[in-house]
């Protein structure tokens, strides 16, 4: 099986890095370049989470390039009391021996689809995307596919009342994509996914410290304050993962068991910041994306365990 090229834009926190390791590591994709963006951490963070990353997956060629610093129209607001000052579960995590490359972000976004057929994963707000889409009304389309951990389909929120992190971070960015996309090339996978099929439960947290490879422990480490959280604010059975769920959709189509074309736009006012606005009425607006609603979550473990294990998953069907 032939490895899917990618290109990553992600505001690099602790799930986001475990997203990192599928890119990486898992033998499906074959890691083109990597983007990065504020949100659960400020910008200089995030990159220097992805460079870290990307040197424990044994990647640290793989250019990383720094984006917006900040949402489109907002002040950041990162996501810190969840991911731990530094993102990575305040685990004092040495420094990258490699530096980011130069250029920005969103010249990496507009150049790399011209010169390669590339999927692109998004894991963070939307800005460095949206921005992009200013320049190139057209860029969605260049990509063979675009996947974004973004949204909560049902409305059933982790940031808010009716909103998931990465939409709410930057509403008017994620309204700009989802204006711009089309169900045939724009794939999003909301936290109502994750909460309900790429929850870590202590029984799964446990076989992970099993495995007890650089990997494994490093997925587990970083994931330490996410669980607390998980535990007092969303109230799960353990932590989930929406990044590496949206990494592993991309990588693997197949782990999808229910999705569906919808018209999606995205709230920005006050009360109702970031809520995906899905309108399923008869006489509705032609489908602007494809929802996944979701996924073998047990296979979906399966692939994250082997992954860290040092181990190829086995080929989607």
């Amino acid at each position: 099986m032939t490895a899917l090229p990618l290109l990553v834009d992600t505001d690099t926190g602790s799930d986001d890095a475990v997203a990192l390791l599928l890119a990486a590591a898992s033998g499906l994709g074959d890691l083109d370049a990597v983007t990065t963006v504020a949100g659960n951490v400020p910008l200089a963070t995030a990159t220097r989470n992805a460079l870290i990353a990307l040197e424990v997956a044994g990647r640290p060629d793989v250019p990383v390039h720094a984006g917006c610093a900040g949402p489109v129209a907002r002040p950041l607001t990162t996501a810190q009391q969840v991911h731990g000052a530094d993102g990575m579960g305040d685990t004092d995590l040495p420094d990258p021996v490699r530096g980011p490359e130069p250029g920005h972000a969103i010249d990496v976004l507009l150049t790399r689809p011209r010169q390669r057929d590339l999927t692109l994963v998004t894991l963070g707000p939307l800005t460095n995307v949206a921005a992009a889409l200013l320049r190139d009304p057209a860029l969605l389309t260049r990509y063979r596919h675009v996947y974004c951990m973004a949204g909560a389909a049902d409305a059933h929120g982790n940031v808010s009342a009716t909103a998931e992190y990465n939409v709410w971070a930057d509403p008017e960015a994620a309204r700009i994509v989802a204006r711009a996309a089309s169900p045939d090339s724009v794939t999003w996978i909301g936290w109502d996914v994750s909460r309900r099929d790429a929850v870590m439960t202590p029984d799964d947290q446990a076989r992970l410290v099993a495995i007890d490879t650089p990997m494994a422990r490093f997925a587990h480490r970083i994931n330490r304050s996410v669980a607390d959280w998980a535990r007092d604010v969303t109230g799960l059975p353990g932590y989930d993962l929406p990044d590496p769920l949206a990494m592993a959709v991309a990588l693997r189509p197949d782990l999808v068991t229910v999705r569906e074309r919808a018209y999606v736009d995205v709230a920005v006012g006050a009360e109702t910041r970031g809520q995906l606005i899905v309108d399923r009425r008869a006489g509705a607006p032609a489908p602007t994306l494809t929802l996944v609603r979701r996924v073998d979550g047990a296979a979906f473990k399966d692939l994250l365990f082997r992954t860290v294990a040092g181990g190829v998953p086995a080929a989607s069907p």
